[in-house]
C-alpha cells in the first residue's frame, strides 16, 4: 500500500499538468487508486513506454515513434504545401479537423522578447531547407492571434518573401457562434480587418 507522503506526491505530479489543478488531480489520483489493476498499472506502462520511444521529427517537429514521423512520410500528402504551427499540440488540433492534406513545420514557441525567445530558438531550420529543396508552393502560417503570434509571422514573411513562395495566413475572427457584444476589441479588430466578399 502507499504511504500518505506517496499519494501527495503523486497529487502534486497529476497537478503539474495543463489542465489540472489540485483538486482536479486529487480525483485523478483517487480514481487511479481505486482501480490500480485497471486504471494505474496500464497507465504507469504506457507512459514509461512512451519516454522511450515517442522522438521528435527532424523534418517537421512533431511527436510520433518514427523519425520522420508519419505525416512526412504519408505519400498522400502535399509536401508543396506546409503550415507553420507553435506546437505540436497546435498540429494535432489542425489534424483533428482534417482540413489540411500538407505537411507541417513545429516552431516549438514564437518569438518573445520577455520570454527570451529569439530566432535562434526557434526551428525554422528545417523549413528553410525544405523550402530551399524546392517544390514548396505555399508556406501557412497557422500561428496565435497574440502580439507574440503576429510578431514571428511578420519575422517569417519577411524572411519568405524574397523565396517567391505564396505566404499565408489563417483567418482570425469572430469564430462560428461567437455572438459579436461578447467578443474583445482586438479579435473584432481582427474580423473588420479580415473581412471578404461574399
Amino acid at each position: 500500500m502507499m504511504g500518505h507522503g506517496d499519494i501527495d506526491q503523486l497529487i502534486t505530479l497529476l497537478a503539474r499538468l495543463p489542465g489540472l489543478g489540485p483538486r482536479s488531480a486529487r480525483r485523478a489520483a483517487l480514481a487511479l487508486l481505486r482501480q490500480p489493476e485497471s486504471r494505474m498499472l496500464p497507465l504507469a506502462h504506457l507512459m514509461e513506454r512512451a519516454a522511450t520511444s515517442v522522438k521528435t521529427c527532424t523534418l517537421c517537429g512533431n511527436l510520433d515513434t518514427v523519425d520522420p514521423c508519419h505525416i512526412c512520410t504519408d505519400a498522400g500528402r502535399d509536401r508543396g504545401l506546409i503550415c507553420v504551427v507553435e506546437t505540436v499540440g497546435d498540429l494535432w488540433a489542425l489534424e483533428r479537423a482534417g482540413v489540411h492534406r500538407g505537411v507541417y513545420q513545429v516552431l516549438g514557441g514564437t518569438l518573445s522578447a520577455l520570454a527570451g525567445l529569439g530566432p535562434d530558438d526557434l526551428n525554422v531550420r528545417p523549413l528553410f531547407e525544405r523550402i530551399e529543396e524546392g517544390g514548396v508552393w505555399e508556406v501557412i502560417l497557422a500561428l496565435s492571434a497574440t502580439v507574440e503570434g503576429a510578431t514571428t509571422a511578420h519575422w517569417l514573411q519577411e524572411r519568405l518573401l524574397p523565396t517567391g513562395i505564396t505566404v499565408t495566413r489563417v483567418g482570425h475572427g469572430v469564430p462560428m457562434g461567437g455572438a459579436l457584444d461578447v467578443l474583445d476589441d482586438g479579435t473584432l479588430a481582427a474580423a473588420l480587418t479580415a473581412r471578404r466578399s461574399l
